[in-house]
């Protein structure tokens, strides 16, 4: 076997860990691929040195882990619209400015770092730390804290291989992680209220959203909200809180019967679908974007909607579907 081959055979199988390591740091797919590709060039090129201090799986956590926080020195954070101001009650479509330095936190599709061969008990753990609402908080830490946060709390690597990662002391990794806890405790959501997508509840939420668009029925959409629900419309920094307000949104996009199509699917651990409408009855269903939805034992928390038809791709889905 040539040292490609070899490298490939022990590489490969923690890709999709890796991918999703660089995701939860950097909060964006397009980032978290091209830094997977770094770590795995950066691995292949020190292979013939790898001493086997550590293992495999260490030693390219330690490059993934630097590789991404070099790149996070040089931009801002992201960030979903609700972590940038108070919910909008103007429905005119008028665009909240966005502050400086500060982009959006993007959703991954689970197909890309969740192996459908893994344990069922594995793939819950790793679908509760991709939710949306966690990604988006942990974009408050410092990249250090967030790495240190990750890694113990996420991955549960020992305090000792966190500090050989990172380069610093045993010391020095428990404070850091002690401030990433208080931080998060500040900004994330509760846990334990959101259930797992493959619960006949979250199915069924699923199916009264789909059946809110795809027949205009916003009782359909009444039903699945919580009344404490909101929308954010990622992209355009607004967002609407309150089953109310979310209704109102939401009865002024859903058109007519068969103007929308709602491709199901999963991203960041989450129910979700990639929409797609018409311009007219006889026009094609052209992508509009993915909505992430955020099921509770009592209905729908959040919808999280990007607007962004190339996504589509991202999920394995066609820009257009043909008028049937």
């Amino acid at each position: 076997m040539t040292g490609e081959a070899e490298f490939a055979r022990r590489t490969e199988p923690f890709r999709k860990e890796l991918l999703a390591h660089c995701y939860r740091l950097t909060a964006s797919v397009d980032e978290a691929e091209d830094l997977v590709q770094e770590t795995y060039l950066r691995a292949w090129r020190s292979f013939s040195t790898f001493e086997g201090r550590s293992s495999l799986r260490v030693w390219l956590y330690r490059i993934a882990t630097n590789a991404c926080l070099t790149a996070l020195e040089q931009r801002g954070r992201r960030a979903l619209p609700s972590g940038l101001g108070a919910p909008s009650e103007d429905l005119s479509g008028a665009v909240p400015s966005l502050p400086d330095g500060v982009t959006w936190v993007e959703p991954i599709p689970d197909a890309l770092v969740i192996s459908s061969t893994a344990d069922p008990a594995s793939i819950v753990t790793t679908r509760e730390s991709l939710r949306l609402a966690l990604i988006a908080a942990l974009q408050h830490l410092p990249p250090k804290q967030r790495a240190v946060l990750i890694l113990r709390e996420v991955l549960a690597f020992p305090a000792a291989e966190v500090a050989t990662m990172l380069d610093t002391s045993v010391a020095a990794v428990k404070s850091t992680l002690q401030r990433a806890r208080a931080r998060l405790d500040e900004t994330a959501p509760a846990r334990g209220e959101v259930i797992e997508p493959s619960d006949p509840q979250a199915q069924a939420l699923l199916a009264e959203y789909i059946a809110g668009f795809e027949n205009a029925d916003t009782a359909a959409l009444e039903r699945a909200l919580r009344t404490d629900a909101a929308i954010e419309m990622v992209g355009s920094a607004a967002w609407f809180n309150g089953r109310v307000m979310c209704l109102r949104v939401l009865a002024a996009s859903v058109g007519k019967p068969g103007d929308w199509h709602m491709q199901p699917t999963m991203a960041n651990g989450q129910p979700a679908v990639v929409a797609y409408v018409r311009s007219s009855v006889d026009a094609p269903h052209e992508a509009l974007g993915v909505a992430l939805l955020t099921p509770t034992a009592s209905g729908l928390t959040h919808i999280h909607v990007f607007s962004i038809p190339e996504f589509a791709r991202r999920f394995g889905c066609p820009l257009t579907y043909p008028a049937s």
